[in-house]
């Protein structure tokens, strides 16, 4: 239900509505292209990303040690909740405090998406984890499918001519969320068992990491994998940052097509998600998670060549197609390679990962992760001021390669080894 809930907040206000309000709107075009707009996009959702890099390592070893993963997530629930409902007040010209507000918010819901993954490996037995991640991960979708949809019809286009209804994105994201994460805390269950301490909260933390520092040989295959994930999440980044600005920017879509492009890429997203999690459990996670990144490539290819295939079939065959709608069948390609890549990767921490060590481990997810959306997402926002967005998209080719490279040295059983024998070392 958390994941059914946050999507609100990455679907309307990262992905779908308010990053393209806050680039053609609040921002604008200042005769540039809007590359300074892209650029300050860029920039406040790598800071926000940077601060989880510096303190999700640290909270996810407290978690561990205090058992208080549930609040945690709470408090970064709350925060996203209050800071998104401020959205409403981020004006045109209001840079600074879009600015803010951006990096406060994504920085507390990307916290709490750490935070709620530490529970994976207690849903259910390691042969399973696939397909529990990827029902969450579906279930996530639907949320955004339900949120972004009323929002889309109701609320309106991210325009200016429209700020007054559509304004009021930061305020519904931030309710439905607030609402909707009501079972997680209602029902979830804390199963941990704290250590009796004395010791402050970052006392904790800095022996707890350094005690995993001296033991990260033990898990070799975990390092090796969040090293490929940091390249891989760095273009999954990209994409979900600058995908539909993309649209707007680049293919020039209309508002029509914009929605459908969401409810389609909704769909694929959760049914990968779904398919991919029921594969992972039978041919492995590592394998699975290397064929979602081959479905990145070629989904990657086709958002760069939308423009000049159109152009070339009508020249070539006499047609009258339009890109945007050539557009909507590569939307399908990427959101079948969103949601599977996301649920594998997260599967596959879960098999690597002791109990013991769950939250502290999902916080180097997350730090790889957020890592990861700070380096994309910065190098895109500078290259495309120098190129243009459409060419620059294509950094995320070599992004997904790179990482499919790195995979190959992981052992999918001998990392479940590991967490076992650490595991059974301790009991």
């Amino acid at each position: 239900m958390f994941d059914f809930a946050n999507q609100a907040y990455t679907l309307l206000i990262i992905t779908v509505v308010f990053g393209e309000l806050f680039t053609t709107v609040v921002v604008g075009d200042r005769n540039d292209g809007f590359r300074l707009a892209n650029f300050l996009w860029s920039l406040a959702l790598a800071i926000s990303y940077l601060l989880v890099v510096i303190t999700a390592p640290l909270c996810g070893a407290v978690m561990d040690y205090r058992a208080e993963k549930k609040r945690f997530l709470f408090f970064s629930y709350l925060a996203t909740v209050f800071t998104t409902a401020m959205l409403y007040f981020v004006a045109p010209g209001y840079v600074v405090l879009g600015l803010l507000l951006i990096v406060i918010s994504n920085y507390a819901y990307s916290m709490g998406e750490s935070f709620i993954a530490a529970f994976l490996p207690e849903l259910g037995p390691p042969e399973s984890l696939g397909k529990i991640s990827g029902f969450g991960w579906a279930l996530g979708y639907v949320g955004g499918l339900c949120a972004a949809g009323f929002t889309l019809v109701v609320l309106g286009e991210a325009t200016a001519e429209n700020f007054e209804r559509i304004r009021w994105v930061g305020p519904f994201a931030a309710g439905f969320f607030l609402l909707a994460a009501i079972p997680t805390f209602l029902w979830l269950k804390e199963r941990g068992t704290p250590t009796p301490s004395q010791k402050g909260y970052l006392k904790i933390a800095k022996a707890q990491l350094l005690g995993t520092a001296a033991e990260l040989r033990h898990f070799k295959d975990l390092t090796v994998f969040l090293v490929s994930l940091l390249f891989s999440m760095a273009g999954v980044y990209i994409i979900i940052a600058f995908a539909f600005i993309y649209g707007a920017q680049v293919i020039g879509w209309e508002a029509g097509v914009r929605n459908i492009m969401f409810v389609i890429v909704q769909i694929t997203a959760a049914a990968g998600a779904i398919g991919f999690g029921w594969i992972q459990d039978r041919v492995g996670a590592k394998r699975t998670y290397q064929v979602t990144l081959g479905l990145w490539i070629l989904a990657i290819l086709a958002i760069w060549a939308t423009p000049e295939v159109t152009a070339l079939a009508n020249a070539r065959m006499g047609w009258a197609w339009q890109a945007q709608y050539v557009f909507l069948v590569v939307g399908c390609l990427a959101g079948l390679s969103l949601g599977s890549s996301q649920s594998a990767s997260r599967a596959l921490v879960g098999l690597f990962s002791p109990l013991a060590k769950s939250a502290e481990f999902f916080g180097f997810w997350g730090l790889a992760n957020k890592l990861a959306g700070v380096f994309g997402i910065v190098a895109l926002g500078v290259l495309q001021t120098l190129v243009g967005l459409q060419a620059s998209i294509l950094l995320c080719v070599a992004l997904f390669a790179v990482a499919m490279a790195i995979c190959w040295r992981v052992d999918e059983q001998r990392g479940r080894a590991a967490a076992l024998a650490w595991r059974q070392e301790r009991a």
